[in-house]
């Protein structure tokens, strides 16, 4: 069963990926915005910001990441939305597959895109002056991070893809958490907010992925920000499951 499951799986996943081999703008404009803002803030708004001696690139780099994540997964909704609307999902019903595989494919194809997005807006980085000494295993930590935290909005992602009763109702979910790292340390140190505003920036989800990964870069303790971090993303990811399960179900009945 689980082998017939992971084959069912992969040849979804696949068809996904075909789909994005086709539109590969989708990619590209998933890492469009992420660059502009950071490209708007490093050269534009930098000097104004004062991050303690580290270049701001630096500084900026992690927020700039789960912007790009936040953004890439809006194609996912889009995607699930659409196999559920032209009602290929109900004709992947009446097969002999497993039934997770119709959503697993659309996960893995999240990852992957966001994958390629997020090394490219890396690239862009390097380019403005974007610098670290972290090692290997600090690295594998920042893309374990930023993988996990991709994993938790996709099944996010899929719940709005399967709620949705139009299109732009089903992107639409993503611009709250990409305006989220605004209110966080990702573009500004927290002390520097007003006291209601850094109690929320202090205490979201955001702020202890971007302190994370900004420690592990700077080749920094990473002292509890990255339990915190991973404890958000489990969290986030065990409720969105459960969710987009629960819905995939009823929407079958």
């Amino acid at each position: 069963m689980t082998t017939h499951a992971l084959s069912d799986t992969a040849v979804l996943t696949g068809r996904s990926l075909r789909h994005i081999l086709r539109s590969p703008d989708t990619i590209v404009t998933t890492a469009i915005m992420p660059v502009a803002i950071m490209l708007l803030f490093v050269f534009v708004l930098g000097g104004a910001v004062d991050t303690g001696g580290t270049a701001y690139v630096d500084f900026l780099l992690p927020g700039i990441l789960l912007i790009t994540v936040a953004s890439g997964i809006a194609y996912t909704a889009y995607r699930v939305f659409l196999d559920v609307r032209g009602g290929i999902v109900d004709r992947l019903r009446s097969m002999p597959i497993a039934p997770a595989s119709v959503l697993w494919g659309h996960v893995l194809t999240s990852l992957l895109a966001n994958a390629v997005s997020l090394a490219l807006v890396i690239g862009v980085a390097l380019l403005v002056g974007f610098r670290s000494g972290a090692s290997f295993g600090a690295w594998l930590g920042v893309v374990g991070i930023l993988m996990a935290y991709t994993l938790a909005l996709t099944w996010v992602a899929v719940i709005a893809g399967l709620a949705a009763k139009t299109i732009d109702g089903a992107s639409a979910f993503s611009y709250p958490l990409i305006f989220l790292p605004f209110v966080s340390s990702a573009f500004a140190p927290t002390d520097t907010m007003p006291g209601p505003v850094r109690w929320f920036a202090e205490n979201q989800p955001v702020t202890s992925l971007v302190d994370a990964i900004r420690a592990l870069l700077a080749q920094q303790p990473v002292g509890t920000a990255v339990w915190i971090a991973l404890a958000w993303c489990v969290g986030i990811l065990a409720v969105a499951w459960a969710i987009a399960v629960a819905l995939f179900r009823r929407s079958g009945r």
